[in-house]
């Protein structure tokens, strides 16, 4: 028995009644597809590092996922990002006959919508425990900041987390304002006098995409404002959202 769903573009997706194999090219998914049901996942991507113990096919990265070998894995669903991955790939893959189901993250909102459209509609399956945790730590207004801050995410150039999105969204219900959040580009690469000048209370250095460490990137502000935190809780929209606002209000030295 086939169905036809909608993913979150509002495109229709055709899907046997029960999907039992899907490769997943975003980590985050993959992630949270292994989190809800481990036994799906046939395929992911060499990006896809959670859970480490994860044993299935490599398929490449997210921008060059190899369209050819994913079609052979005869998979029920594909499951992409509209940010993460490439139009032309899912083209081709919806070209070789293979259902492609593209998921839409801009914030922490869209972010649970997401993952509770793509467990319950196109997977066919009971909202997992961590998923019901996400939404009670994060629905509801947004507290007030009690810090400001700028998150670098790349240097030489340096680049920042600006507006519309997930970051900046997760920072504020944490209760820290990102400085460049109302900035017009979602990524703006500015200068290191730039960053510095910015008034910002907190230095935030995350381990992804760029790796900053304690030797690389705090000797560049004052030692006393930076906070190096982790690349994933801050980005990943997966379990770590169940944990998110207390993992991060740590690692940022709130209380």
């Amino acid at each position: 028995m086939a169905r036809t769903e909608r993913d979150d573009l509002g495109r229709e997706v055709t899907l046997p009644d029960e999907v039992r194999r899907v490769v997943s090219l975003v980590p985050s998914l993959t992630e949270a597809i292994a989190a809800t049901d481990r036994e799906l996942l046939v395929a992911a991507t060499d990006w896809c590092t959670h859970p480490a113990d994860l044993d299935v096919e490599r398929v490449r990265g997210t921008k060059n996922p190899d369209t050819r070998r994913i079609a052979e894995l005869r998979p029920d669903l594909v499951v992409v990002n509209k940010e993460e991955n490439r139009e032309i790939d899912v083209r081709r893959l919806e070209q070789a006959g293979v259902p492609v189901w593209v998921t839409v993250v801009e914030d922490v909102e869209s972010a649970l919508t997401s993952l509770d459209r793509l467990i319950a509609v196109a997977l066919n399956r009971e909202a997992p425990a961590w998923l019901d945790e996400a939404h009670r730590q994060l629905d509801g207004p947004v507290p007030a900041p009690e810090k400001s801050a700028l998150v670098c995410i790349w240097r030489d150039p340096w680049m920042v987390v600006g507006s519309r999105t997930f970051a900046t969204d997760l920072l504020a219900r944490v209760g820290v304002a990102n400085v460049y959040a109302e900035h017009p580009d979602r990524y703006p690469k500015l200068e290191l006098d730039q960053l510095r000048a910015a008034g910002a209370d907190l230095i935030v250095l995350p381990d992804e995409p760029y790796v900053f460490t304690a030797t690389d990137g705090p000797e560049c502000f004052d030692a006393d404002r930076v906070r190096l935190v982790s690349g994933r809780v801050l980005t990943w929209y997966g379990p770590s959202l169940a944990t998110a606002v207390h993992t991060l209000r740590g690692q940022l030295g709130l209380r």
